[in-house]
């Protein structure tokens, strides 16, 4: 896969991008993430889809500090890149949790832009019963005791698990030391957003065929889920067995099988 960028709004959207063909993919990463956590999965679709891997805006190697962090900049960030790098024709958009959420409300708002949705442990945002996670989540973020001094130190701090490893793979070396492709603070506002409201009407306004993608041990609360599902009883719904929030770390060829098996209908 190639890197290429797009430009809007004064802000660089770094894009990984390869395959060829009508049948376009668009994966959009989490919070924190980055398009190098879903390049597996994105090599499971190619060559025989057209693949665009999306690092958002704050992320990865697009613009580190946007000024617009609202939910509206991140969707016309994903419509600018479905101009400018395909034919026009619908595609599909794939979105793991907030990715998942920019994810439903291009659906939303763009119907004629999207064929079909997958949300991976996405849902409508909103907080719940689930706190101030925006609050929770930046305190961690500040937490890192950053620049790492090595890959070492870095992953006696994360951990082991396959979101850490995702972190310690995409770690930005540089002269200091190693610090991670996010600011915590932008990751504090971006999450705040999702909280701000659960966009139960754009839900609803979702014409596009939609899968849920789901772990066993994930944080979509089950409420919420049913309430997707009642509101929408076409939608189709997998729980991918034993695995937790980050499904397409943690269980790769589960969360692989269930989407080409999507795509191939």
């Amino acid at each position: 896969m190639q890197r290429v960028t797009v430009r809007r709004d004064g802000v660089v959207l770094s894009c990984l991008e390869g395959g060829a063909g009508d049948q376009v993919v668009v994966l959009l990463h989490g919070l924190a993430g980055s398009a190098a956590e879903l390049v597996p999965t994105a090599e499971a679709l190619l060559p025989e889809h057209h693949v665009i891997v999306v690092d958002q805006r704050g992320h990865g190697y697009s613009t580190r500090r946007p000024r617009d962090l609202s939910r509206r900049a991140y969707v016309e960030d994903v419509v600018a890149v479905v101009a400018e790098l395909t034919s026009g024709a619908p595609v599909t958009i794939v979105g793991q949790s907030m990715g998942g959420h920019t994810a439903l409300l291009v659906a939303a708002g763009y119907p004629e832009l999207v064929r079909r949705l997958v949300l991976l442990e996405g849902g409508v945002g909103g907080r719940d019963d689930r706190g101030d996670y925006p609050a929770k989540l930046g305190d961690f973020f500040t937490s890192w005791p950053v620049p790492f001094a090595d890959v070492r130190h870095a992953a006696e701090f994360l951990g082991d698990t396959p979101i850490a490893e995702a972190w310690l793979r995409d770690l930005d070396r540089r002269p200091d030391g190693l610090w991670p492709r996010f600011e915590p603070e932008v990751m504090r506002t971006a999450i705040a957003a999702v909280a701000a409201r659960a966009c139960w009407d754009e839900w609803q306004q979702v014409k596009a065929p939609t899968l849920l993608v789901r772990g066993e041990h994930g944080i979509i609360p089950a409420a919420e889920v049913r309430r997707m599902v009642s509101l929408r009883p076409d939608v189709e719904q997998v729980v991918v067995s034993g695995a937790g929030h980050d499904v397409h770390l943690e269980e790769r060829d589960a969360w692989v099988r269930i989407l080409r098996q999507f795509l191939s209908r």
